[in-house]
């Protein structure tokens, strides 16, 4: 039944990205710092909620982020309810926010010193492409974590 997998931020973007993961059969737990967003993803799609993004990512093989800006990665990832806190060791985390690349480098140290993987993996399509399920991605990070994704 697809892959275990962790959805971090359900706002324009987010959750219709998610929504296509369920559709395809994967597993998915979710997270929104507004929970009723959360609850309305999963009266339409089903999946799991959880409260932390640590929740979320506990034992997920793979971990999308779509927040709004550098600073929310970077709380969603490191805080003490953060990403990095439960991500299990080979996890690939798949950053879809618009983020500065000194950011994505350095959580991407951070997800290596963890034992985890890093993709800064970009959008472009808009509201309309993530709802129809035709983004353009531009992946950078590590082409074996890439390969898993990709797969």
């Amino acid at each position: 039944m697809g892959y275990k997998t962790a959805f971090i931020g359900l706002g324009t973007m987010g959750y219709p990205m998610a929504g296509h993961l369920k559709e395809k059969g994967h597993q998915v737990c979710v997270y929104n710092r507004t929970g009723s967003k959360a609850a309305q993803w999963q009266a339409r799609y089903g999946g799991e909620i959880a409260s932390s993004p640590a929740e979320a990512a506990r034992g997920a093989e793979f971990i999308f982020t779509c927040v709004g800006n550098d600073d929310d990665l970077r709380a969603v990832c490191t805080d003490e309810n953060g990403i990095f806190t439960t991500a299990a060791q080979g996890a690939v985390i798949v950053d879809h926010t618009t983020t500065s690349a000194t950011v994505a480098r350095e959580l991407a140290q951070i997800a290596a010193e963890k034992g985890c993987h890093f993709l800064d993996a970009p959008v472009s399509g808009g509201q309309a492409g993530a709802e129809n399920g035709v983004l353009t991605v531009m992946v950078g990070g590590d082409e074996t974590a890439f390969a898993r994704a990709e797969g």
